[in-house]
């Protein structure tokens, strides 16, 4: 029994890989660049990626479960729809699958709407699989860290509806625990939808204010209007990515991430431990 995973050199699939490993399971990761897989011995490491058909076929052969990351890229649905195909054309229906919180409402931001197609698709053509819809990852603040401590302001605009931010410790631990869970199975299990979230849920003038107690010194939110933030992430990634982080900004804006009632509660009780706080994080990256 071998467990793939997908985009296993990111800031999900590391802790991934790591937490299967501990569970002893047989684990083989597809990869573009072999030389940054810097894991276990016991892990399979095929070169590769999700466009490469080659590739895909000799990755899923003789594999029972898959966990399937698919990066915000321009062809990310095409990826998505190769990937499961593939897994179906090699008998795999046991499916761990990384989708977005509220991918069914946000439907304007493209990466919300690929993942809810693929969701759908999951659906659709009977695979057995986990849906884990992860709010924004904590681990994204090292791209505004600098702006932080050098420059006092938090720019990330995310409004004071509160966004559940969550750790992709947090996102990781229950990545594996489904996949165990299904790859031990008997037979096939029913689809399941798990909304990962953070412990608080906070405000951009909340975050702010963590930032002004870690480092001791004032931090000012810089508001809600994600024109500044589109700019400046324009000049780190391609215009169309940073206007659908801006798409995105604003949906955090509008509506929040907010938990359901028992959101995190049912996420405790699957990781059995307490979740990894946003202060905890920032006390880290300011170190």
């Amino acid at each position: 029994m071998t467990i793939l995973v997908t985009a296993a050199t990111g800031r999900v699939g590391r802790h991934l890989v790591r937490e299967l490993v501990e569970r002893g399971a047989k684990v083989r990761v597809l990869t573009r660049d072999p030389a940054k897989a810097d894991f276990d011995d016991s892990v399979e490491v095929v070169k590769g990626d999700l466009l490469d058909i080659d590739a895909l076929r000799a990755a899923f052969s003789g594999v029972t479960s898959f966990f399937l990351l698919n990066a915000v890229t321009g062809d990310e649905f095409t990826q998505a729809i190769i990937a499961l195909n593939i897994a179906r054309e090699a008998g795999i229906d046991r499916v761990v699958y990384l989708s977005v919180f509220d991918a069914d409402r946000a439907v304007n931001v493209p990466h919300f709407a690929v993942k809810y197609g693929a969701e759908r698709m999951l659906e659709t053509m009977g695979f057995g699989a986990t849906i884990l819809r992860p709010t924004y990852f904590i681990d994204n603040e090292v791209m505004v860290r600098d702006v932080i401590l050098q420059h006092g302001v938090y720019p990330m605009p995310i409004g004071s509806k509160g966004v559940a931010m969550v750790d992709t410790r947090d996102i990781a631990g229950a990545a594996a625990i489904e996949l165990m869970r299904r790859e031990e199975a008997p037979g096939p299990l029913p689809m399941k939808t798990i909304n990962l979230v953070g412990p608080d849920t906070l405000t951009g003038a909340d975050v702010a204010q963590i930032w002004t107690d870690v480092l001791g010194r004032p931090v000012v939110y810089g508001g809600d209007d994600p024109s500044g933030f589109e700019a400046n992430m324009a000049t780190i990634m391609p215009k169309w990515t940073a206007y659908e982080m801006r798409l995105m900004a604003e949906r955090y804006v509008s509506d929040g991430m907010i938990p359901d009632e028992g959101d995190r509660e049912r996420l405790v009780a699957l990781l059995g431990r307490p979740l990894h706080s946003y202060r905890d994080a920032a006390a880290a990256l300011a170190a």
